[in-house]
């Protein structure tokens, strides 16, 4: 099983990924500004259930399909690109009154949790990150590493999943001060659509490494 030092360090570094700023914490934080708390918090629970995809995939495997083929890297990062420049523009287009303590009309729960696990699931960059961050702190020389990797991608979500509850919590209270407030929130909604685009450029730019 696991080997007590290396899993105490594996905790160690992945609570520093963790709060270092990125773009599933800034995803979490636009998202809970613009729509509410309750919408916060479900897209930090979908974007928990993306990384659970890629940590899974790691463990078994799969990912080595995006490691060793750069078509299908260049697929899923384009894909991924082109969903956050279509959430970036609808929300500069959407024409709606703005409401910051709740979900604005016609984005549902299931929406909001599945444009987070999507966020996260069409990025190959974290797909790539999980197969080469992961294996370090296994013992490869078990017969159990797949067991191993599963064990350390759960630990890393679940203490992801902890500190996205919180930002995307806080981060719906500021929404509900805004509330009252429509001009910054209209600006705010456009600010977030700015963000999402920008994620989108990024990761169209991303190089296969």
């Amino acid at each position: 099983m696991l080997d007590p030092t290396k899993f105490i360090l594996f905790i160690g570094v992945s609570w520093a990924l963790i709060i270092t700023p990125g773009p599933d914490m800034l995803y979490v934080i636009t998202r809970g500004m613009a729509h509410g708390r309750r919408a916060g918090i479900l897209s930090a629970l979908g974007v928990i259930g993306g990384i659970l995809v890629h940590t899974m995939a790691a463990a078994f495997g799969l990912t080595l399909i995006l490691q060793t083929s750069a078509f299908a890297f260049l697929i899923v990062k384009y894909l991924g690109a082109m969903y956050l420049l279509f959430l970036g523009i609808k929300a500069w287009r959407d024409k709606t009154p703005v409401s910051l303590q709740a979900p604005t009309v016609g984005v549902s729960s299931r929406a909001l949790f599945w444009q987070g696990v999507l966020s996260n699931v069409l990025n190959p960059k974290i797909a790539i990150f999980f197969l080469a961050f992961l294996p370090q702190f296994v013992d490869k020389g078990s017969s159990q590493v797949t067991l191993q990797m599963v064990i350390l991608g759960l630990t890393f979500a679940f203490f992801g999943l902890c500190f996205l509850l919180v930002v995307g919590y806080s981060s719906g209270a500021v929404g509900g001060w805004l509330t009252r407030r429509p001009n910054y929130a209209r600006g705010l909604q456009r600010l977030a659509g700015t963000i999402l685009m920008g994620l989108g450029v990024r990761l169209a730019l991303t190089e296969r490494p």
